[in-house]
């Protein structure tokens, strides 16, 4: 936050980068679920690899959001 008009290239790095993130978060997450709903119709998954979609999904998820917080090279 200032009022510095150099500082607008930045972010606009900062907020493309963290659109792409979250581009990455949801299709990586809706993928996943999609292949265990699959799996699941066809008798193969089982409650643990559903458990895995839902909280290891978003905990990589998460993991994979925080790259946001890194810096951003000028």
């Amino acid at each position: 936050m200032d009022d510095k008009l150099g500082k607008i290239a930045t972010a606009i790095r900062i907020a493309r980068r963290t659109m792409l993130i979250v581009r990455e978060n949801i299709v990586f997450a809706l993928g996943v679920k999609v292949i265990i709903l699959v799996l699941g119709a066809l008798g193969i998954a089982n409650m643990w690899l559903a458990v895995f979609g839902d909280v290891g999904v978003l905990v990589i998820a998460i993991l994979n959001a925080m790259r946001a917080m890194m810096k951003v090279k000028k």
